[in-house]
Formats: C-alpha cells, structure tokens, sequence
C-alpha cells in the first residue's frame, strides 16, 4: 500500500520484495486496453532495458509524445507538446528489466514531490535501453482518468456486451478458459456470488462448457 501520493514509480519500491529478481510490468489502474494483446506479449518477450508503447492519436497536444527510430528506439519524450514530433502517445502501460528498483530507489523527488515515471523512462533514454513498441489496430486504449472518460469506458463497453453477448474482462471465465482453475473452483466462485446479472452470465457459462 502506498501511504502518501509519492508517485508512480514508488511502486517499484514498495513492491521491492515481491519483484526480486525478475523483470517487471506495471499498469496505471484508469488505463483500459481492449483487444488482441499481442503487442503486450512480444514486448515482454524482447524487452531487454525498458519498453513503452506507442498509440496513434489525433491530438497528440494533449498527451506525452514519444519520438523514435525505424528501429523502435526511443529518442525523445515530450509531454504536452505545443509542436509534436509525432502522434505516437505513450499510454499508461510500462515493461522494465530488475533495473527499474534500483533506478527508482535513486530518483529524487520532482518539484511536486513525487517520484515521477517519467524520469524511470528518461533514465533508460540515457542508457539507450528504452524502446517503443506500436500499438496498431484493433486496440482500443481508453484512459478514465475523468468522470466523462469513464462514462465513455462504460458506453463503449455496454455496447459491446450487449452486441457480443459476452461479458468484458470476466476474471473467472478467463482464469477458467486459461486452465488457471477447473470447474469445481470455478462453481465454487459462482456460488459465494450475490445474485445479479454477473452471476447469471457465469451460471449461463458453466453450463455452456458441459
């Protein structure tokens, strides 16, 4: 738990023991990412320093903006731009080597007194170790960071539920189709539910996969 806002990449501190040794990725909890992760997956596969993404936006003004190579090394990060060097925005979406602990351990606080992700990332630049991975088509990145992107989350979310039938995002229904527990787990689960319509949905479920 994090005691006091002191900034994103307190995290790497605070989870020091449960990193150990391994690489890391971290995730800001108002970021939302809908459809095929395979962006995810490759960058995690072939991260060797720290990885970011990059989404094309049409108001690139109004984002953190990374600049990069043919290659997908990074050479600059602005936030806010008046004048963008590209339209790649850096979602909230992070992949880092055990570096990132001891990187973070040695931040100084910024000028609002946080320990800021953004001088993670520019510690890697300098290293020549960071690299952008693109977020291509068919991935919906949503950020609900304010009451009226939230509200746009859970529209484009409902319709997609209503049209699909399927629920978005369904721990249980997920930890099952991936073999991470059997179906008396899973019934167990259904059974501590409270009746609603999530419950109906996974009840509906267990009885498909008979």
């Amino acid at each position: 738990m994090q005691s006091a806002p002191n900034g994103i990449a307190e995290a790497f501190i605070l989870g020091d023991e449960f990193i150990g040794h391994d690489s890391v990725s971290l995730i800001l909890g108002d970021n939302i990412f809908y459809g095929r992760l395979d962006f995810f997956y490759h960058a995690i596969k072939n991260n060797h320093g720290a990885t970011i993404f990059g989404y094309k936006v049409n108001d690139p003004e109004r984002y953190g903006i990374v600049e990069f190579d043919k290659e997908g090394n990074v050479l600059s990060i602005e936030e806010k731009p008046e004048k963008p060097k590209t339209n790649y925005a850096v979602p909230g979406l992070y992949v880092y080597n055990n570096e990132v602990v001891k990187i973070s351990k040695n931040l100084k606080p910024s000028p609002r007194g946080e320990l800021e992700i953004t001088d993670v990332n520019k510690e890697y630049l300098k290293q020549g170790t960071l690299r952008v991975e693109k977020i291509g088509r068919g991935v919906a990145w949503l950020d609900t960071g304010t009451p009226q992107s939230l509200l746009q989350a859970s529209n484009f979310f409902g319709v997609i539920e209503d049209r699909q039938g399927l629920k978005v995002a369904c721990l249980e229904e997920i930890a099952y189709r991936q073999n991470f527990i059997d179906k008396i787990k899973l019934q167990i689960a259904i059974n501590e539910m409270p009746k609603s319509l999530y419950r109906t949905y996974l009840e509906k479920f267990i009885k498909e996969t008979d």
